[in-house]
């Protein structure tokens, strides 16, 4: 038998790190993507033990200011990607970012590309058809809805976005997705007998 398997990768995070806290017993709040705050005092050893137990699972703690902030923006860049449709973000990007941040949008604009090597917009677009991606795998909603959920100004530009980033439109990745469906159903379980 074979499965196929969903995985949201910002709940598996959170889970880990929250059964990894609770097996520690210690005492802390989650804010917002990847921030806890440990509500009692914490030593150095705690600390090492938090950290080794939590990099086998690939979750790192930052300790740099600039890193913890580079990874504050790539958290809203994700937050407003993923945001629900029913309390859309209305301003644009650096509005929300430096509202969300409290710092420039040219500041935290210049320390992001000169730490990741790329842009804020294009990380966001990453993000967005990232998210396309799975809408179109895991939804019923057509390219129209999709481009409208992410924010997109036309089903065009998000055409031109989508196809810049995987080398196919979003209507041909939708049917090649639909293809595999049909051929893995149609695939008939062969069982083996020893």
């Amino acid at each position: 038998m074979k499965f196929i398997i969903q995985i949201d990768i910002n709940i598996v995070g959170k889970k880990l790190l929250q059964e990894h806290l609770d097996q520690m017993q210690l005492n802390y709040i989650l804010r917002g993507t990847g921030e806890v705050e440990i509500n009692e005092p914490f030593s150095d050893d705690k600390l090492n033990e938090l950290t080794l137990g939590l990099k086998k699972y690939g979750i790192v703690i930052i300790e740099d200011e600039k890193s913890i902030l580079i990874q504050k923006i790539k958290d809203a860049i994700i937050e407003m990607v993923y945001m629900d449709e029913n309390s859309p973000i209305t301003s644009g990007m650096p509005t929300f970012l430096s509202d969300k941040l409290k710092y420039s949008y040219g500041y935290l604009s210049n320390l992001f590309s000169s730490f990741t090597y790329t842009s804020i917009e294009n990380f966001t677009q990453l993000q967005k058809i990232e998210r396309s991606k799975y809408l179109i795998i895991n939804t019923a909603l057509n390219i129209s809805e999709i481009a409208w959920k992410l924010n997109y100004s036309s089903i065009a530009h998000f055409s031109n976005q989508f196809k810049k980033v995987t080398g196919l439109t979003p209507s041909t990745f939708q049917r090649i997705i639909k293809k595999r469906r049909q051929v893995q159903i149609k695939e008939p379980d062969i069982e083996t007998n020893s």
